[in-house]
């Protein structure tokens, strides 16, 4: 008998078996497809079945509506941590299995299509992003917001931005600046841009998948299909732009960054580096501190090691006895948010009180204390990923 919980699953992720080819829909359209618990299940399931099933060559991940997936289902994970003493152990669950997904997708054998059509932020880029191909539309939308909401670009967010071009991971990661299609493609992010218009065609296409090598075979049908669209003129990947990121975000803190860009804006006054500028002040500055750090030591990481230091971060975040700042107990809503959440999110002041209020105040040690094993009394473990045997270089290295 299908219980309700996998009625659920099956609604919110939609399966099509297409000869060699298994197409998932994600279908929370009215929520902009956020991942919910029972998503990340089904997908956790799916992607672990085909694993082994010979018949299965290609997988291709989609959105159902406006939105790929705009990350993941963040109200009711946060609003079920406070109802006692320690449920900050439901989030950490919850970010354990997504975590695992993540890193079952970067390593996985056969060749997974995300298809970023919308909005793609958050938890949406570690379903997609981690996939051998990604394709990128005109209607792309991609972000890591995490600094503006308390806390920091995770879901192997640190493996992935830090092996972008020179410095933009960490300008992408600390601004949450948004990206189009073609940025995501001038990048790296994404591997085609392919107009939405076209995108039923290559899909039928992709389901003719019967070669004996789907990787080449879907590396010349995407090429087909693709386009190489031009940057739009304020672009932050015009090579004069880049230049300064990485003359400014190579810096070793995040009050060198800052008054490295203070000093661009003084000598050249630009709006692009202004619209940098706010980002960076209005964010959390400990979030700030430790996405920088993270996304540093990223770049030595392979993509297992990132998600399991990332799992220590974030449960070191969700349980909210390191910063005043990143948790607060709110008596209206009663749960326990962030400042950014409850800003952003819940009541959508958009006036987070940080605390520290200033970057000079979030000193190394405190920073320090994220990246450390938490206190194993609770039962609290490392995050425990899925053995992956034999991985080829093609496998571990799709970025």
């Amino acid at each position: 008998m299908t219980t309700a919980v996998e009625m659920a699953s099956h609604s919110q992720v939609l399966m099509e078996d297409k000869y060699t080819v298994r197409i998932l829909t994600l279908n929370r359209p009215n929520q902009m497809n956020a991942l919910s618990w029972n998503m990340i299940t089904r997908l956790l399931q799916l992607f672990l079945a085909y694993k082994d099933d010979p018949r299965v060559k290609l997988v291709i991940l989609k959105g159902q509506g406006k939105a790929f997936c705009a990350g993941g289902d963040v109200r009711p994970v946060i609003c079920d941590i406070v109802q006692g003493l320690g449920k900050w152990r439901l989030g950490a669950d919850f970010l354990s299995d997504q975590y695992t997904l993540n890193y079952v997708m970067a390593t996985y054998s056969k060749i997974q299509i995300s298809i970023m059509n919308g909005i793609v932020m958050g938890g949406g880029a570690g379903v997609s992003i981690h996939g051998r191909f990604r394709i990128a539309t005109e209607k792309t939308v991609f972000a890591m917001p995490e600094t503006e909401l308390g806390l920091f670009p995770d879901v192997g967010a640190s493996y992935f931005l830090s092996r972008l071009p020179g410095f933009f991971g960490e300008y992408v990661g600390l601004t949450g600046a948004r990206l189009d299609g073609a940025e995501m493609l001038a990048c790296g992010l994404a591997t085609h841009f392919v107009p939405s218009t076209r995108l039923t065609a290559l899909e039928a296409d992709l389901c003719r998948v019967v070669s004996n090598d789907p990787d080449t075979f879907s590396s010349k049908i995407l090429n087909a299909y693709t386009q190489h669209p031009h940057l739009k003129q304020h672009s932050a990947y015009h090579r004069h732009v880049l230049d300064v990121i990485d003359k400014c975000f190579s810096r070793r803190t995040v009050e060198e960054i800052i008054s490295a860009l203070e000093r661009e804006a003084i000598q050249e006054p630009d709006e692009w580096i202004s619209a940098t500028l706010r980002a960076l002040k209005k964010a959390s500055p400990a979030s700030l501190k430790i996405s920088l750090r993270s996304i540093r030591e990223g770049r030595f990481q392979e993509v297992g090691q990132c998600l399991i230091r990332e799992y220590r971060m974030v449960c070191h975040v969700l349980k909210g006895e390191l910063s005043k700042d990143l948790v607060e107990r709110s008596l209206q809503h009663r749960v326990l948010i962030t400042q950014g959440v409850r800003a952003v999110v819940i009541d959508k002041d958009r006036k987070p009180k940080w605390e520290p209020q200033r970057l000079e105040q979030v000193t190394d040690n405190m920073v320090d204390q994220y990246f450390k094993r938490m206190d194993e009394e609770e039962g609290w473990e490392d995050l425990k990923l899925p053995p992956r045997i034999n991985l080829s270089s093609s496998i571990i290295a799709k970025l």
